[in-house]
């Protein structure tokens, strides 16, 4: 005996390892169950975890009235290690770890049903209020996930509070069946149940494979679903449209004035020295003229000067330079300035109009001494107008005597023109004009998201939906980075900016997050695992929580994942991440994690917060399932007629 291990002999009464008690037979010898040792005011509660027997010497004979002969050649032993205390009062919570230690020869008792739920701290899974002296209830506290491996029919419950108001990880090969766990914790939530339904919560999932959608269609009412399909190459889903009394299903856009300054310099890929001064600039420049306060401006005709000035010092000829001023007027302009005020002719018949070499004269009054150039501020804008504001942004510097400022910035503009012309970022340039008033905001966009809808009397907000799909099966990784990491910039803000924290909980779930949470950054422009690990950071102060699904734990991010405080772990068999998870689970026997590469499909080992000891449990069953089932080779090969009707 140590204080890491004990030895327990079994009764000489024991029939193979199977002790009968009052209550029925119990079989002991299943590594990874529980054995308890009674001190003087509590139970140190033991995990099995190994089985032996030892022949008898001469002279030994056990003192029984067991006449099995393999029974009596042999001394049983069950070797465990000590979890945790539990005590002898039922109203007091199990303590993981153990701070006394029994004595030689204590008496070991095997464990019954309520003392696994005193263990597992799920007793009372639902909480109750009284209505007229009769229990009516209300809420849960504990879901199913699934049946234990270990006791026989013994439901695995989860506290909903710490899976859910944490950062989560479900992790395992391909095949091994993380979606459907994924689906079958959500349903379990949403249920059917005697408890009020769960018509607070709000998931977001980033659904890269287009799995969910078919998993989440059969929620009983009241609860809703959004679907937004990501278009890729194919722009086919409709305006919002009302699939069933429960589902709306959309087209996804992304206005692109939602985007940060530091999310347009990583879609762009300014580099530092001169391309981001000029893309903050020209950003700047889109707020400027989209404003209509007039304090603006004479800061509007300073810049729109200037940058004519700077035309007509570079320009080689005057009309060169008319028509460049003309494509500037065109874009920006004021009162004071514009192609009318100018008066720049289509044609260069000058007559009555300001000729080129008359404009520095005209120009000049409206020119300052010292301005502060505008901040970039969200206002609504159509995307081709960034193109003109870099020219703007350009031509303003060139007119400070930078005359190679075009040259250092122009694989900023052509990354510009491919982004503007490439049909997969169409999501991304919506027209302001075609957008209702409030997509046009961001607070709003992260209101439709988490299901909330402005009240049409009063203030505050009815909860319309409680689960958003955005499919991403038809775009790229590359789309993938940007939508995750705006979108979840997005809702980590609008939270951050709530008057009452943690008052709506929103749940992240991020299929195949290797994708797009990586460690090393990966060789697209948007980097989104930098939002992601400022959310596993501070998410939980404002009730913004991300759950985890991955193949490759090793190659998430390290930051994300220690900050996980709920794993359910599947079938894992490569070295490296098989290492990982050990490097994670410290507290979990060797045993436990050395049955992680064969486990059977639709099996996990959960551990964390949410359960008070690591358990290894079959998933409940999805009803219906994620679109992942598996391709069945053999009915599809061997027929008798190969044509196929529906690819």
């Amino acid at each position: 005996m140590s204080a890491n291990d004990f030895t327990v002999e079994l009764s000489s009464t024991a029939d193979s390892f199977t002790l009968v008690g009052f209550d029925g037979q119990h079989y002991v010898a299943r590594i990874g169950s529980f054995v308890l040792i009674p001190l003087q005011t509590e139970y140190v509660v033991a995990e099995v975890v190994g089985l032996r027997e030892r022949e008898l010497s001469s002279g030994e004979q056990l003192q029984t009235d067991i006449h099995d002969a393999q029974s009596l050649r042999a001394i049983k032993f069950l070797d465990v290690v000590p979890l945790g205390s539990l005590p002898f009062r039922p109203n007091e919570p199990f303590r993981f770890g153990v701070s006394i230690y029994p004595p030689l020869y204590s008496d070991v008792l095997y464990t019954q049903t309520e003392d696994l739920d005193r263990i597992l701290e799920v007793s009372g899974a639902e909480e109750e209020t009284e209505d007229g002296g009769t229990p009516i209830p209300t809420r849960l506290r504990a879901f199913d996930i699934g049946t234990s491996v270990v006791f026989d029919n013994y439901k695995v419950k989860v506290k909903i509070d710490e899976f859910f108001g944490g950062h989560s990880a479900i992790l395992g090969n391909t095949g091994s069946g993380k979606s459907c766990t994924v689906a079958a914790i959500v349903q379990s939530v949403f249920e059917k149940q005697s408890a009020n339904p769960a018509q607070g919560a709000s998931f977001i999932f980033f659904d890269t494979n287009g799995e969910y959608r078919q998993a989440f269609a059969k929620l009983p009412a009241p609860i809703g679903r959004l679907y937004a399909s990501v278009p890729g190459y194919d722009d086919h889903l409709p305006d919002p449209v009302p699939i069933d009394g429960q589902e709306i299903a959309m087209r996804f856009r992304l206005p692109h004035w939602f985007m940060s300054s530091d999310e347009w310099e990583m879609l762009l890929r300014a580099s530092d020295r001169t391309q981001r001064p000029i893309l903050r600039t020209a950003l700047g420049l889109t707020s400027l003229f989209a404003a209509a306060d007039p304090d603006l401006a004479v800061l509007k005709n300073h810049i729109l000067a200037s940058a004519i000035l700077a035309i007509l010092a570079s320009s080689e000829s005057p009309t060169a330079s008319l028509g460049r001023i003309q494509g500037l007027m065109s874009s920006f302009s004021t009162d004071k300035l514009s192609r009318k005020t100018l008066a720049v002719p289509m044609q260069f018949n000058y007559g009555n109009f300001v000729r080129p070499q008359d404009l520095p004269d005209t120009l000049q009054p409206f020119l300052q001494d010292e301005v502060e150039m505008p901040d970039y501020r969200n206002l609504p804008f159509k995307f081709e107008l960034l193109g003109k504001a870099l020219d703007l942004a350009i031509l303003y510097e060139e007119s400070h005597g930078n005359r190679h400022i075009r040259d250092y910035t122009s694989s900023l503009v052509t990354r510009f023109k491919s982004i503007a012309s490439r049909k997969e970022f169409q999501f991304l340039r919506p027209d302001p004009s075609t957008l209702a008033v409030h997509e046009r905001n961001p607070s709003a966009f992260v209101e439709i998201l988490v299901g909330l809808q402005a009240k049409e009397t009063g203030s505050g907000y009815d909860k319309r939906t409680q689960i958003t799909v955005l499919d991403m099966n038809e775009v790229e990784d590359e789309i993938v980075e940007v939508v995750a990491a705006v979108v979840t910039r997005l809702v980590f803000e609008r939270l951050r900016r709530s008057a009452s924290r943690n008052a709506l909980p929103v749940n992240l779930v991020l299929e195949e997050a290797h994708r797009y949470v990586s460690d090393t950054p990966t060789d697209f422009a948007m980097n989104a695992a930098k939002i992601f690990e400022r959310v596993a950071k501070e998410g939980r102060k404002y009730g913004l929580f991300i759950t985890l699904a991955s193949q490759r734990p090793s190659e998430l991010s390290k930051t994300v994942l220690s900050q996980c405080s709920n794993f359910v772990v599947h079938r894992i068999q490569n070295p490296e991440d098989l290492q990982h998870v050990r490097r994670m689970t410290p507290f979990i026997s060797d045993a436990v994690l050395s049955r992680l590469p064969s486990l059977p499909k639709q099996h996990a080992l959960i551990f964390g917060n949410s359960v008070s000891v690591p358990t290894t449990f079959k998933v409940r069953d999805a009803a219906p399932t994620p679109r992942s089932d598996d391709a069945k080779i053999r009915h599809l090969w061997f027929v008798d007629d190969a044509s196929v009707n529906d690819l």
